[in-house]
């Protein structure tokens, strides 16, 4: 073999490895759940522009018909899952990820009506070939996430005697193992577990009324624990059996406890508005005896209807209407900013995606050094508040208002 032979292959292996190298750059992930695949508001796509144009990212498509409601989006199978209000019924309906074109919707359960907006709140849950949602009124149902064919569906309000709060159940159902749990809020049977496949009952604890919060899954020491923000307190339960763990009631408020908790190793921050605050709580075990100890709370950070998003030592979240950094382990706030307004965000690298309640679009640094925004820009808005969170998967960021969806394109262009 010459030399120039060996020039070609050489750069030809080169070429390929910078081209792997740049692929492995624009990981995309998708977002199953609440919150994206942990729960926690993240995702792990790189790749993504690190400045937005004056007119924002470009439009990939966007879809009218998602019905009314403040369901977010899961993405999963190339598909987005959504809920929404259509008529009298509320629906869960799946969307082309690619198009946008919708590839079907499965009646849910009656509508849910209200003076702050009728409709479903929660958001799909997709675990594999089946998905779990959990509409306004209390009706739960297992669906295929290919043909949306039915598998299970029942009343948790009616089956557990709970009754429903006052702007609707909004919790977006738990999956872990063999189980989806949700906070049914009936007596004796506030926290219930089911079995996935059919809907049978595997335990159910507690008597607290439901919030509308959605749990987490966390591990101490060994052992997986349940988190849930009912009406009135954050507790933990055992996974296997539904025995109470562990209790804090010092973050509810008598309204509504809303906020999904945030959680790193042990430690779990808890919290609301209504002038209330946040408090981080370490769970400890010594056997069967677990325990939450208070590190701190603290009024600088009240998450109303949006969690707080932990990256690195730092919390940002929206504090009613203030955008916050605020170190984890000590509530100590770097610093607070207006941002786009009272909103909901989501994380992605290295950057926050905020969207207000007034459809305004930020691009933020997520930095603990100050407020740095990469660009904003607005989406057309109804007349109710923008309360669906964002939502970011394949390379793109999927907003709803209503019945609106949009996917923007937020992929750095190669060059």
């Amino acid at each position: 073999m010459n030399k120039s032979s060996v020039k070609r292959i050489m750069s030809g292996a080169v070429m390929i490895l910078c081209l792997l190298a740049e692929a492995a750059g624009q990981l995309t992930s998708d977002w199953p759940q609440w919150r994206g695949p942990n729960r926690d508001g993240i995702s792990k796509e790189t790749g993504l522009l690190k400045q937005w144009p004056t007119e924002g990212p470009p439009l990939a498509w966007k879809v009218a018909g998602a019905g009314r409601g403040f369901s977010s989006l899961s993405v999963a199978n190339n598909r987005l899952f959504t809920m929404g209000l259509r008529g009298d019924k509320e629906y869960v309906m799946a969307f082309e990820q690619s198009t946008g074109k919708e590839a079907w919707a499965t009646p849910l359960g009656s509508g849910f009506r209200n003076d702050r907006g009728d409709g479903p709140r929660g958001t799909p849950t997709v675990d594999g070939e089946k998905l779990y949602a959990l509409g306004g009124n209390g009706d739960l149902s297992c669906l295929e996430t290919r043909t949306g064919g039915s598998v299970w569906n029942i009343n948790v309000l009616q089956k557990f005697g709970g009754s429903n709060i006052n702007w609707g159940i909004s919790e977006s159902p738990l999956v872990v193992g063999d189980k989806v749990l949700v906070n049914a809020g009936g007596p004796g049977a506030s926290i219930v577990a089911l079995n996935k496949k059919d809907g049978a009952l595997l335990w159910k604890s507690q008597s607290d009324r439901a919030g509308y919060s959605s749990a987490i899954p966390i591990t101490v020491d060994g052992t997986t624990q349940i988190v849930f923000f009912t009406a009135t307190r954050a507790l933990g339960l055992d996974l296997q059996d539904g025995r109470l763990l562990w209790e804090y009631a010092r973050a509810s408020n008598r309204v509504a406890n809303i906020a999904t908790p945030v959680a790193r190793a042990n430690r779990v921050f808890v919290s609301s508005d209504y002038g209330t605050g946040g408090g981080l709580v370490e769970i400890k075990a010594r056997g069967r005896e677990v325990t939450a100890q208070e590190i701190y709370f603290t009024k600088e950070m009240r998450n109303h209807h949006s969690s707080s998003i932990l990256i690195g030592d730092h919390l940002y979240g929206f504090s009613s209407g203030i955008l916050t950094a605020m170190r984890f382990d000590t509530g100590q706030v770097a610093w607070r900013d207006r941002s786009v307004g009272k909103g909901s965000l989501a994380y992605a690298d290295g950057h926050l995606y905020c969207l207000s309640e007034n459809g305004v679009v930020g691009l933020v640094e997520a930095t603990p050094e100050g407020y740095r925004e990469k660009g904003r820009f607005s989406i057309p808005q109804d007349s109710l508040s923008t309360w669906a969170h964002p939502v970011i998967a394949g390379g793109r960021l999927y907003l709803r208002d209503q019945g609106t969806i949009y996917a923007f394109d937020i992929r750095q262009k190669r060059s």
